[in-house]
């Protein structure tokens, strides 16, 4: 497979150790001093078994392994990082994970059990229908996933539609597949929350595809998509990767700018562009988009609940930036945590369902989690995964 071309901005694959401040209280006996409260998955992109990582979110902000974690989920992982954001997705019943399995090109069910362990879905893992699957939107049962390629057979490279019925089952979706360049390298695909517009993010081309969804869940592309970033008014930064549509403004779409001009492709001053999206899915920058930050390599994106704040993650300086969100969708850079704080090769960021932490991948196969008041970001506690995963995607519950 083609290796990501960001000079240093990608260290998703470096296997070193990080220490990170932890800042949850335990038992003396080593055991979290409170109950659970939730669950944090990690996709290990393990080689040749694929595996999710799952963790017990806890009261007082630490993290033990499920039993069982971690968990096989039938198709087999890549043996690095993905350049990608969404390689894990959430069911929008909460009930099933959804897995890219990059190393088989397949997608894998998850039923998620009581205890919060994970068991295969009967049928899965299936073909994601293209070569090298890196990231998948979800929108009621209507399903997509970015098929990274370039594969051996034309087309392998494409967003592609599945739909995902009540028993974990997964069906493509006939004449959803969209074909793009095989030298797009396409980052992330994506739902508006109200699931009217995807969009799609290309590192390489520096381009945002943005589609309308008709009720039949296929896609209609917007006039002149895709957006090449260079001929917006005006010009947005290289690489485009990370993706979010604000929650509280369907309209309003937050993309992180990861690297410099080709053919250098280094890591770039830290950038997120934001764009109002008309309702045919036209992409116009918002003000004075796109918006600077103090950090390097601007690449994964995640916003608070209610759509006032923006976190991203800088893996190039290996700090997370806050901007704060005007009801345009203006951005404000607030600051950057300390780059002590993240380990080497952060990648995609969630927050819990109820906004109070944020919690990181870090390439160096540990999670990292922060507590989130406002902007403001204060370290928690971290855990590392299991031994021989190169993390990337996360679902929090």
């Amino acid at each position: 497979m083609r290796k990501l071309r960001l000079g240093s901005l990608i260290v998703l694959a470096t296997a070193v150790a990080v220490a990170v401040v932890t800042g949850g209280a335990a038992a003396h006996n080593g055991r979290p001093s409170s109950g659970v409260v939730g669950q944090i998955y990690i996709n290990d992109n393990t080689a040749p078994v694929n595996t999710v990582a799952g963790f017990d979110r806890h009261a007082d902000g630490t993290l033990t392994p499920i039993p069982g974690s971690p968990f096989v989920v039938g198709g087999a992982g890549p043996g690095h990082g993905d350049s990608s954001q969404g390689a894990l997705q959430l069911s929008a019943d909460g009930r099933y994970l959804l897995a890219v399995d990059a190393g088989s090109n397949q997608i894998s069910v998850l039923r998620i059990k009581p205890d919060g362990s994970l068991q295969i879905a009967q049928g899965s893992p299936v073909s994601s229908n293209g070569a090298n699957p890196v990231s998948i939107a979800v929108s009621g049962d209507l399903v997509y996933v970015a098929n990274q390629g370039p594969g051996v057979n034309p087309g392998d490279t494409n967003y592609t539609g599945f739909t995902l019925n009540a028993g974990g089952h997964l069906t493509p979706l006939p004449g959803s597949t969209y074909v793009l360049p095989s030298s797009s390298l396409p980052g992330e695909v994506v739902f508006s929350g109200d699931g009217t517009k995807l969009v799609g993010t290309r590192i390489l081309d520096s381009a945002i595809d943005s589609f309308t969804v008709g009720g039949d869940g296929l896609l209609t592309p917007a006039p002149a998509s895709p957006f090449f970033a260079q001929g917006f008014t005006p010009t947005q930064g290289y690489g485009q990767l990370g993706s979010v549509f604000s929650p509280a403004n369907a309209g309003q779409l937050f993309v992180s700018d990861a690297h410099v001009a080709p053919p250098s492709n280094g890591p770039a001053p830290g950038l997120v562009s934001s764009f109002a999206v008309a309702a045919n899915g036209i992409l116009t920058p918002i003000g004075a988009s796109p918006f600077g930050n103090d950090g390097i390599a601007s690449c994964w994106v995640e916003i608070s609940h209610d759509g006032a704040y923006l976190f991203v993650v800088n893996t190039g300086s290996r700090t997370i930036s806050s901007y704060s969100i005007a009801a345009s969708g203006a951005l404000t850079f607030l600051h950057s945590t300390p780059s002590t704080q993240l380990g080497a090769g952060a990648t995609d960021a969630r927050l819990s369902p109820d906004g109070s932490t944020l919690w990181v991948v870090e390439g160096s196969n540990t999670v990292v989690g922060f507590s989130v008041s406002g902007g403001n970001l204060t370290p928690l506690s971290s855990a590392a995964g299991p031994a021989g995963a190169t993390p990337s995607g996360i679902v929090v519950t």
